[in-house]
């Protein structure tokens, strides 16, 4: 499968010294240097900063991307002006802007809007929050964020739109990576955002011991984020930008050198997907937890199906499914990433899946998201494959069932109280 806009995304990233930072070994990198800004600064401002950030870093830097407040608070609405701020922000260093989220309280015409945002430029990220941070699920949001991703799915032949937007649960702003990014306000600040799933994978192949494991991993993590803030801070201090954190989500590499699949499966298991993969998913996100460095966004085990060679082909052998995925949310972050799905998936089908996304984020008050991309003109079951560095090849995963009806049809939204510990039972 092919589209032109990726292409073009592809050609133009060694235009602005991306495609070379691309690593195809195995090795830590830093996946984005992302700067959160209000959208009336001047980018020019920026520029040192951005430039100098690309090397000075021991590790590959491969993007540096910006977040503003969420859209609906600063955006006019017509397509020239956000072209132009794209365009202002590219000129500077800026690789991909994300627009943050419509939120709860903003109006549900901004929800419409968000296709001709995506759109616009090849540059621009946006999200839609389907439960808030005061414990409120939306199910008319559920069901409008349904009805756009199938909207979004037809702007590029392939089903790549999907790849800028997805839905929010529960989730602050400050996280570095992309589509979920967003700025609380005020001065700017940065934040990293790390490829190392390698770091999990060497750390458990290396241990003859679940403990050893745990102290492997924590030790390369701990590691690892004192070089990255030791240059970050002195990049504070020389350009006066606050540095606010490292989100070590452990993003992975489509090799299996790079997995967070195989990480899981180092463990012991016969494949993801298994009995033992919930404690496999919770093992390595509870080492994360354990490590002592300055924090921020979801910093939690991500298990993007498209982006992990191992996710990638156990789901394309039918053994990983959505439901499985699901499951893992629970005791993981960052919920449900780059998950293909039949192009003719249903409205309803849709809402269904954000709805328990919403549902696990709310109860269990952690943040989650769901990047969830139909495939025009492929079914369940069928192989995908793209012209497209970050993803491995795969087949597309069934959604269980034929959506909601009834009372989870209707437009209402819910307050939900988080999970109570009153002792044993339930």
């Amino acid at each position: 499968m092919q589209n032109s806009r990726v292409k073009s995304d592809i050609r133009f990233l060694p235009e602005i010294g991306c495609l070379a930072a691309i690593s195809y070994n195995s090795g830590m990198e830093i996946r984005s240097i992302t700067l959160f800004a209000e959208p009336t600064v001047n980018p020019a401002d920026f520029q040192p900063f951005l430039t100098t950030v690309r090397t000075t870093f021991a590790y590959p830097v491969q993007t540096t991307r910006l977040a503003t407040p969420p859209f609906p608070d600063w955006w006019d609405g017509t397509v020239g002006s956000i072209v132009q701020f794209a365009k202002q922000w590219r000129t500077v260093g800026i690789d991909y802007a994300s627009l943050g989220p419509v939120q709860l309280h903003h109006d549900d015409t901004w929800v419409d809007v968000v296709p001709a945002l995506l759109s616009a430029t090849d540059m621009l990220f946006a999200s839609v929050e389907i439960a808030d941070q005061h414990g409120r699920i939306s199910l008319t949001r559920c069901q409008q964020t349904a009805h756009l991703i199938r909207q979004v799915s037809t702007i590029l032949d392939n089903g790549f739109g999907n790849l800028y937007l997805t839905a929010v649960a529960n989730c602050p702003p400050g996280s570095p990576f992309f589509p979920v990014a967003y700025h609380a306000g005020g001065p700017a600040h940065f934040a990293i955002a790390v490829q190392s799933a390698d770091l999990a994978l060497q750390a458990i192949q290396s241990a003859a011991t679940l403990d050893e494991a745990r102290q492997n991993l924590v030790t390369a993590i701990e590691t690892s984020a004192a070089s990255l803030t030791a240059t970050a801070e002195k990049l504070s201090a020389q350009f006066h930008i606050p540095f606010s954190g490292i989100d070590f989500s452990l993003a992975p590499f489509p090799t299996d050198a790079q997995s967070l699949g195989g990480a899981m499966e180092a463990l012991g298991l016969p494949h993801v997907g298994a009995a033992g993969s919930l404690f496999a998913a919770g093992f390595i996100t509870e080492a994360i937890e354990r490590a002592q460095f300055r924090r921020c966004g979801f910093s939690g085990l991500m298990l993007p199906v498209l982006e992990d060679a191992v996710l990638a082909r156990r789901a394309a052998e039918g053994v990983l499914s959505l439901q499985d995925l699901l499951s893992y949310c629970a005791v993981c972050g960052v919920g449900l990433d780059t998950v293909p799905l039949p192009g003719e998936v249903s409205e309803g089908e849709l809402t269904a899946v954000l709805l328990d996304i919403a549902m696990l984020a709310t109860r269990l008050n952690k943040p989650l998201t769901a990047r969830l991309m139909p495939l025009p003109g492929l079914q369940a079951g069928d192989p995908v494959s793209f012209d497209f560095p970050y993803f491995a090849s795969s087949r597309v995963m069934a959604v269980v069932g034929a959506g909601v009806r009834g009372l989870l049809q209707q437009a209402t939204q819910l307050p939900i109280n988080p999970v109570a510990i009153h002792g044993s039972g339930c």
